[in-house]
């Protein structure tokens, strides 16, 4: 599928701020990519943005200065891009919307944050095949992710679904997700 690039009809004299939030293995990251090339807009992943600013991986900093540390630091880092860009397509990390008021400062800045909701099944599908890029299910056996997921969803579904649009993602292509949130701007 061949998506065009609809960004000339964006009014360029207002805020284009795209936000995406779900669960690890929810697509943020490839989803926002696209999104932003079809938008020509720029794109950030947080927690890359978090790796650059501090100059050690997210792994990295868990394992040195904990979980408080980095969710202190993720706070810092979601406001400074979003003081630092009008236009931006934004991958936020798993967590972020529920720590330290993000999803309320999200809702505030921006009318288009969007979820990628993905069932259970297919992020234990998704994930077991990255485990070893993802340190914190690493150490899961196949078994046991489903109901790590499922637990995580729960604690965590109540500020996902705060999000002003929810797209369900479960076996759908990338194009036909960008296709999706298009239609909520156009």
């Amino acid at each position: 599928m061949n998506i065009p690039v609809i960004a000339p009809f964006l009014p360029k004299n207002i805020t284009v701020i795209i936000v995406l939030v779900g669960y690890m293995g929810s697509g943020k990251s490839v989803v926002g990519k696209l999104l932003a090339h079809t938008l020509q807009l720029p794109f950030i992943d947080l927690d890359e943005y978090i790796e650059s600013e501090v100059q050690k991986s997210i792994s990295q900093l868990f394992k040195e200065k904990g979980e408080i540390y980095f969710r202190k630091k993720e706070h810092e880092c979601l406001q400074k891009v979003l003081a630092d860009h009008d236009h931006l397509v934004l991958a936020t990390g798993g967590g972020t919307p529920c720590y330290s008021g993000n999803m309320e400062f999200l809702l505030n800045k921006t009318t288009n944050v969007f979820y990628l909701q993905v069932s259970v099944p297919e992020l234990s599908r998704r994930l077991s095949k990255e485990k070893l890029h993802r340190p914190i299910i690493s150490h899961l056996s196949e078994e046991a992710l489903p109901e790590y997921i499922g637990k995580h969803l729960f604690e965590r579904n109540p500020f996902y679904m705060m999000a002003n649009h929810t797209i369900f993602c479960d076996q759908r292509s990338v194009e036909s997700v960008v296709k999706e949130i298009t239609e909520f701007l156009v």
